[in-house]
């Protein structure tokens, strides 16, 4: 049996308002502040540095330390915490 083509644009509207319907709430439960992620900026990627296929190196910064940190291979090893660098006269 053959489907109508007034069955298909009806399907079509209905896909086409329902996904409206999606983002209009979307933006009203945002536009409200209850929704959305807010990032935190206790903890960045700083820099990172690729030794092989699987191990980098990463400077992570949290809360304003910066961290070196020895990624991939068998484990994730912590190498140290970075003393800051001292301002120049």
């Amino acid at each position: 049996m053959p489907i109508s083509i007034t069955t298909i644009l009806t399907a079509v509207a209905a896909l086409a308002a329902v996904l409206g319907l999606v983002i209009l709430a979307g933006r009203a439960v945002r536009g409200a502040g209850l929704g959305g992620f807010r990032a935190s900026q206790r903890l960045i990627v700083r820099e990172s540095l690729a030794l092989d296929r699987s191990r980098s190196l990463r400077i992570v910064s949290c809360d304003g330390r910066d961290l070196l940190v020895l990624i991939g291979g068998g484990s994730d090893i912590v190498v140290g915490w970075l003393s800051p660098l001292e301002a120049s006269p």
